[in-house]
């Protein structure tokens, strides 16, 4: 009789504990995966990245024929009107299909299921839905959940203070949406339901939008958002909020100090972070504690300091996306069976899925000065001939390269098409490409990329186009 049931217990089944699962048993060990959610595929599949991408879409295409680009382009549109409900169920469509995709992946792959939360009894044991099941080795995968904000309690059943979750389902298009945060989140739904006609109003602590990015993406950031229509309070604190017919009425001050302010809303949207998934786990069973910020820390094969359990995704530290876990599932289950699985940390790409995008791989501006002397390249997308086009004139490319050995450190992007664009720069970082590599590689013409060659072009001298 086997030792354990199990070769692997993947506790969670979003993108990185799926991956981590699927790939586990693709390497021929016995592996089945935890997950409580009626469907798999974590946050990021049901209420987090697939929802609001297509909300993102279906508002852009809104936006377009109502009063956009349409029109300029010869196609008139009359009468044009928003069915919320009809665009909410293709959001919901999507979500059900790729959930759906999960669940056969883990039949072809004869990965076990185990429907209910775990938690542990010793580092090799866990209780699912009541029972006891054991394995070698256990991954925790939980992910993340919303941060909360003090004073400012969320209810996304009563639709007035929600969180991203509530944000994703609203049956209204509000009057007024508030955003508290100017992360990724809130300013990705703040223009879902500003294209569909929200006047939105975002409140954030710090004096620039888009924390971690770089700091001249970030400026920029905050003059597209203003000329398309958001109101930005920058450098302000929310003290307070309190709810009364169906209204919010929120207490703000000036996060440096000063007199407060109130600010009434029909939804408040709470994108303040989100924060690691450690609660029902058990871990004081296994004596393994969290870091100052509630991560699991790991060694660099994703090993815990208890013996036999692994950790991947947002419950340890790095940057909270569900690429990055995917990349560490596939690592973790490698390790595992014995191979070698690695995970660049230096080259992981972030995306804004706005319009246009914000994307960026490698380090910002700021923190490569910080290293060494630099040279920057920079190119507009007003003189890119596609974007031009398009009449997508915002945004420009920047690629950041050594002085010295012209190795390229960082390449930042804000472009209609910005979060696939990126890809070429973060396989570039990955090959420890120079500015040169990619000035001298072809480009399509026309196509948005060839803004990262012209900045490329830049960082050596000049490019062609302006």
């Amino acid at each position: 009789m086997a030792e354990y049931d199990y070769d692997v217990l993947v506790i969670g089944g979003g993108p990185g504990g799926y991956v981590a699962a699927i790939r586990a048993a693709q390497l021929g060990l016995k592996t089945a995966c935890a997950e409580g959610r009626e469907t798999l595929g974590g946050t990021c599949l049901n209420v987090g990245c697939i929802p609001s991408k297509a909300l993102l879409h279906g508002s852009e295409l809104f936006e377009e024929a109502a009063h956009g680009t349409l029109a300029k382009f010869g196609v008139k549109t009359t009468g044009v009107e928003l069915d919320l409900s009809v665009l909410q169920n293709e959001k919901a469509t999507a979500v059900k299909e790729l959930t759906g995709g999960i669940e056969f992946l883990f039949k072809k792959n004869k990965v076990t299921w185990l429907k209910g939360y775990a938690t542990f009894e010793d580092p090799h044991t866990v209780t699912v839905a009541g029972a006891k099941v054991s394995a070698k080795h256990i991954v925790i995968a939980t992910g993340s959940s919303v941060t909360p904000l003090p004073g400012v309690p969320v209810d996304n059943d009563a639709g007035v203070i929600v969180d991203s979750t509530g944000a994703l389902a609203l049956d209204k298009v509000p009057g007024h949406l508030a955003v508290i945060g100017g992360g990724v989140i809130g300013l990705e739904l703040g223009s879902v339901w500003r294209r569909l006609g929200a006047k939105v109003t975002v409140i954030e602590y710090l004096d620039q939008l888009f924390p971690g990015m770089d700091g001249e993406v970030r400026k920029e950031a905050a003059k597209i958002f203003k000329k398309q229509g958001f109101e930005l309070k920058l450098g302000t604190k929310v003290t307070g909020a309190e709810v009364k017919d169906g209204k919010a009425t929120l207490t703000l001050e000036p996060a440096a100090g000063g007199a407060a302010e109130t600010l009434e809303a029909d939804v408040v949207l709470v994108a303040i972070g989100r924060r690691p998934n450690i609660d029902g786990l058990g871990l004081d069973k296994i004596g393994l504690a969290t870091n100052k910020r509630g991560q699991i820390e790991t060694d660099h094969d994703f090993r815990t300091a208890v013996d036999g359990v692994w950790a991947i995704g947002d419950v340890i530290p790095g940057p909270m996306l569900a690429h990055k876990a995917e990349d560490e599932g596939i690592a973790v289950a490698e390790n595992i069976a014995g191979l070698t699985g690695i995970v660049n940390h230096d080259v992981i790409p972030g995306v804004v899925y706005t319009q246009p995008e914000f994307a960026g791989v490698g380090l910002t501006e700021e923190a490569a000065r910080e290293r060494g002397e630099i040279k920057v390249g920079k190119f507009p997308m007003l003189a890119n001939s596609r974007a031009k086009t398009n009449r997508e004139p915002d945004g420009f490319v920047k690629v950041i390269a050594d002085a010295k050995t012209d190795r390229v450190l960082g390449v930042w992007a804000i472009a209609s098409v910005a979060g696939t664009m990126i890809a070429q720069a973060a396989q570039a970082l990955e090959f420890g490409a120079t500015s040169e590599d990619i000035a001298y590689t072809c480009h399509a013409h026309p196509t948005h990329s060839e803004a990262i060659k012209e900045a490329a072009m830049a960082v050596r001298g000049k490019p062609i186009h302006m």
